[in-house]
């Protein structure tokens, strides 16, 4: 396997660029004991930021001091981890030897990576003849370490994973559902790219209605048996809308209470980024372990909010709850939704961006006859006037999802443009 430096020729490997969070935002690492062995104060803060990353949540990862020596110490008096990383600044007689130590104790299953200070080509050769997984040149930043685990267990050939993006509202009756769906088509018929759409509100989800479908399954039958549940099983209970977009609907039986654990969607959220390119969740307005673990692991976050005081409270919360729960992800797309219902009293867009320290990605104007004649006739509002404002806005939206790019901003046409020249020219 190839080092995260990707050394070529006689050129010495490079360091470990930063990475981007949207790079490893699709990286499922297994279930894995890791521990790393530093030197440095610098790798040893940053193993422990990433210990605490979502992309680990599922593994077992302790840092200690010492380096190569207290490795080979503690491994020679018990078993050794899935994943051994060690720091080393030695040279390369004592590297050797204390590499040839640390393989007299390691099950042979054990795989090593080296983090080291030199760029050194000759070196990176001989460490993969001796049988290292991988050599990367510090420093490196959290997600270039964690980039650099994920690709050591990613199966060669495998198949490029899927992103997942939650769509949240800061207060019930915001639209969050209408931009999702909305959201969702586009991804669909303006992109083509194969899209999978969960309502998660189990009881009283829209989905159904709003795409004017009727399906005998949905969400419920994916995670009741979550054992049996496959990329075959899925494409059974999903509803087709179209060519592209697939879709989960909820029971909405109201004779169930719908007390769900924490870890209930795992299985389900995985088997589907397996299976389209973009999974959009539909979570409904509520603050529950599982709607919170979905937030935190979800590549993407959009908040749809109202331009009101109790919403941007609302959106204030969530952001710092986010920038808590994955403090090295990018920042939540907010949408502003239902902008000037009449006699309304507003929060005008700047103030609130002011308040909650974020930019809305989307400003999207108070529309009810669009809205009520798309709702009423299940069909989204590309299907009933694709070239109005708010259909290109759900397209912008849907491709800063695909792109990984902020929300594009229009450019002036007309008498607006030449103004904009003009003065730009003073």
């Amino acid at each position: 396997m190839m080092p995260a430096s990707s050394a070529t020729g006689d050129k010495a490997p490079p360091k470990e660029a930063a990475t981007s969070a949207s790079a490893t935002g699709s990286l499922i690492i297994p279930q894995i004991a890791i521990a790393v062995f530093t030197e440095t104060e610098e790798l040893a803060r940053t193993a422990e930021a990433a210990a605490s990353d979502r992309r680990l949540q599922r593994t077992r990862l302790t840092v200690h001091g010492g380096g190569l020596p207290a490795a080979i110490e503690l491994y020679g008096k018990g078993p050794t981890p899935n994943l051994i990383i060690v720091e080393t600044t030695a040279e390369n007689a004592a590297l050797f030897a204390g590499l040839n130590a640390l393989a007299d104790v390691c099950l042979t299953s054990t795989k090593v990576i080296v983090i080291g200070h030199r760029n050194d080509i000759t070196l990176y050769r001989e460490l993969i003849e001796q049988g290292i997984h991988e050599y990367v040149v510090a420093p490196l930043d959290v997600m270039s370490l964690i980039a650099t685990i994920g690709r050591l267990y990613k199966s060669a050939g495998a198949q490029k994973l899927g992103k997942v993006c939650a769509f949240f509202g800061a207060r019930g009756g915001v639209g969050s559902s209408t931009v999702a769906h909305n959201t969702a088509w586009s991804l669909a018929s303006s992109f083509d790219s194969d899209v999978l759409l969960i309502d998660m509100d189990l009881p009283f989800g829209t989905a159904g209605l709003d795409f004017n479908i009727e399906a005998a399954q949905g969400v419920m039958e994916a995670i009741s048996d979550a054992d049996r549940l496959d990329d075959v099983l899925l494409e059974r209970i999903m509803t087709q809308r179209g060519e592209r977009l697939s879709i989960l609907t909820p029971p909405l039986a109201l004779t169930n209470a719908y007390d769900l654990r924490e870890t209930d969607f795992n299985g389900l959220i995985d088997i589907a980024r397996s299976s389209a390119r973009l999974t959009i969740l539909d979570l409904p307005h509520m603050w529950t372990a599982w709607v919170k673990r979905l937030l935190t692991d979800a590549d993407d976050v959009v908040i749809t909010a109202a331009p009101d005081l109790a919403n941007m409270r609302n959106v204030k919360g969530v952001i710092e709850f986010l920038r808590s729960t994955r403090p090295h992800d990018s920042p939540p797309k907010l949408v502003l939704n239902q902008i000037g219902i009449p006699k309304r009293p507003e929060i005008k867009a700047p103030a609130f961006a002011t308040a909650v320290a974020l930019e809305p990605s989307l400003s999207i104007p108070f529309d009810p006859a669009l809205f009520g004649n798309a709702a009423n006739d299940g069909r989204m509002i590309g299907e009933t006037s694709a070239r109005s404002p708010v259909a290109r806005s759900f397209d912008e939206l849907a491709h800063s999802l695909i792109s990984g790019k902020a929300v594009s901003r229009p450019a002036r046409k007309g008498i607006n443009a030449l103004a904009a020249r003009l003065v730009g020219r003073r």
